[in-house]
């Protein structure tokens, strides 16, 4: 069991540490707020948790076809690109003196950016599931250890991310702050920009093999 552990927190932080929307999004939330980092985290154990338990149910193979993944891809890109845009609105607001638009909490960009990324789903759906079943064989405790030994890997990573983000606010000023959340939203929209395509091209292949 104590092996399972160590190879599940090496496998996990392969996941775990990929970039990705929610590393800028963190960084971006922790230029603002200190342990933005611990409220993504949670945002994002709202959405794997229940994952987890239809993993372990059965259900990995409904997110592995084709068309779920595919329509996650392009839902999920509209989101990105859409908090993107936003996020670039309510800074150019500021900038001109306006009111910015309300900002998410980082607890719902938890919530929504791991719903919406697809990657994450098919992570889950082969990585995951195979760890999941392992830790299953062992037992319900077994694999409510192995979920939240995974989460905290989410935490100290994310916790990392959001602590860097606010050093670099606090170091460089409010103008650093600002190319931060410039950058991640730029980001963010290059990453919705390819995951309509890449859903888009999967979906068009899927449709007409023969092109």
């Amino acid at each position: 069991m104590i092996a399972f552990l160590i190879s599940a927190v090496a496998v996990s932080l392969s996941g775990v540490m990929a970039p990705g929307p929610v590393t800028a999004a963190t960084l971006a939330a922790g230029a603002r707020s200190r342990h933005a980092g611990a409220w993504i985290a949670l945002g994002h154990a709202a959405i794997e948790m229940p994952l987890i338990l239809l993993l372990a149910a059965g259900v990995g193979t409904f997110f592995r076809s084709p068309a779920v993944k595919a329509g996650i891809g392009l839902v999920g890109g509209a989101v990105l690109i859409l908090m993107g845009v936003q996020l670039l609105l309510s800074l150019r607001q500021s900038a001109t003196g306006g009111e910015a638009t309300v900002e998410r909490h980082p607890f719902m960009i938890g919530v929504v950016l791991t719903g919406a990324n697809p990657y994450f789903l098919f992570w889950w759906a082969t990585v995951g599931l195979a760890l999941a079943t392992q830790a299953a064989e062992y037992g319900a405790v077994a694999l409510l250890i192995f979920a939240v030994v995974h989460w905290c890997c989410d935490l100290v990573w994310l916790e990392i991310l959001s602590w860097a983000g606010f050093k670099g606010s606090q170091t460089f000023g409010l103008r650093s702050q600002k190319v931060i959340s410039v950058i991640c939203a730029v980001v963010l929209v290059g990453f919705g920009l390819k995951f309509l395509y890449d859903s888009g091209v999967g979906l068009v292949g899927d449709l007409f093999p023969r092109l």
